[in-house]
């Protein structure tokens, strides 16, 4: 079993709820999360995405550090090519000057995914190939080694420690194991093939001032409920956003379970529904421990973060407190924040 458990939350927007109520409820997710044992709570980067709300994932991160004591707090992730290193250096330098040592810096390498918001951002799709020199850039940037510039400074991040970790697959994984920094790798549906890039990345792996030695984080979609049928249910919402947005190119907000299974799907949709409800891990607890206990030995992950988004809160945040009892972790008992969700 992978003892040390984190969660991911990308403030999917809810039909009939403003994007700002996503936002707050990012917060107070994020509030559970500490009250029930999670070891760190990200927030992600998207720009234009109708059903997402997390476009600003260093201000939300600051929200969420703020009404939060103890978790670690970070993204997951910024995504590198879309700003420049030392904007994203100078945005984490005051994370965690306002919030010391409980910040992370999670980076990805995707642009944004159309064209029109590319060109909106400034970049295009080429801009992914300049990661690495972009993320050595940055690195520079925190520890004072760049001298691209020497006569700028990253104030305050300059001298700063703050933990960067790698958001990858495949050639990215590379990316992460020449610089010597944790890789987050998902997702669960695709084991053998997580497998194989965390065993590449290890062997590939080189120390530096970031890391010793390799450390992986999985990362997927976790459903606990008090029966199987139950904890499918809790991935509905999200499997007809995936198979409505490749049908439609659009990605829309969650819809409610029981309106989608009222849904005259055309065979495509379906097919594409289906499949994006298949290999998560979900089910009872023992169901689900015993799932995660076959991925640590696959893998051998030092952490998972879970990701899951569903419509119902109340249910998702049960999952998440079973989750954190089957895992044992320290605050698994206190369920109190269960109703600061249920009305949203």
């Amino acid at each position: 079993m992978i003892s040390r458990i984190s969660i991911l939350d990308r403030s999917r927007t809810r039909e009939g709820h403003p994007a700002a109520q996503a936002l707050r409820d990012t917060v107070e997710l994020a509030r559970a999360a500490e009250r029930l044992g999670y070891h760190r709570f990200w927030v992600s980067e998207h720009h234009s995405v109708p059903g997402v709300a997390g476009s600003a994932p260093t201000v939300l991160a600051a929200a969420v550090a703020g009404a939060t004591g103890r978790i670690r707090v970070g993204t997951g992730g910024v995504m590198l090519p879309n700003h420049q290193p030392l904007v994203v250096a100078e945005q984490f330098g005051v994370l965690e000057s306002l919030f010391p040592g409980r910040i992370d810096m999670g980076l990805g390498r995707s642009v944004g995914f159309t064209g029109g918001i590319r060109r909106a951002l400034g970049r295009d799709t080429g801009d992914a190939d300049r990661f690495e020199e972009q993320l050595a850039e940055l690195l520079g940037w925190l520890d004072g080694s760049q001298r691209a510039h020497p006569e700028v400074h990253a104030r305050p991040a300059e001298g700063l420690r703050i933990p960067p970790y790698v958001l990858a697959t495949g050639e990215g994984a590379g990316i992460a194991a020449r610089a010597g920094l944790p890789l987050v790798v998902g997702d669960l549906r695709t084991r053998a093939r997580v497998a194989q890039i965390v065993a590449a990345y290890r062997e590939e792996f080189r120390p530096s001032r970031w890391g010793a030695e390799p450390y992986v984080v999985v990362s997927g979609t976790v459903a606990v409920a008090a029966n199987a049928a139950a904890a499918r249910r809790i991935l509905v919402p999200e499997a007809w956003a995936v198979a409505y947005s490749r049908t439609r190119g659009s990605f829309p907000p969650l819809r409610p379970a029981g309106e989608i299974d009222a849904l005259a799907m055309t065979p495509k949709e379906r097919e594409l529904y289906e499949g994006a409800l298949a290999g998560h891990v979900h089910g009872t607890e023992d169901q689900v421990a015993a799932e995660l206990s076959a991925i640590a030995e696959l893998t051998g992950a030092d952490e998972l973060l879970v990701t899951t988004s569903t419509y119902d809160r109340t249910a998702l945040l049960d999952s998440f407190g079973r989750l954190a009892r089957l895992a044992g972790l320290a605050g698994h008992a206190d369920l109190a924040g269960q109703s600061a969700l249920s009305g949203h």
